[in-house]
């Protein structure tokens, strides 16, 4: 049997994203997605939005059928 899985190269946040520090946030989403860890990668509202961050996930779980992942902002996009 298998498991259903999604491979994701960016991060949409759909504005559900939680702060825990001042660059440090959390994101739960529903399924199982693998992210590539630890290098930097798009971060956007919705999948077709301008990207306005760059961040690097530090951390991936899988639990009941969501994923959660720990991710650090390196860089704002800015449009001043």
């Amino acid at each position: 049997m298998g498991m259903p899985m999604e491979l994701n190269t960016m991060i949409v946040t759909k504005n559900n994203e939680i702060r825990e520090e001042e660059n440090l946030f959390t994101l739960v989403k529903e399924g199982y997605r693998l992210y590539p860890m630890e290098i930097p990668i798009e971060v956007r509202v919705t999948k077709h939005s301008d990207p306005n961050a760059i961040g690097r996930i530090e951390e991936l779980r899988w639990t009941d059928g969501e994923t959660s992942i720990r991710y650090r902002l390196l860089s704002l996009n800015s449009t001043n």
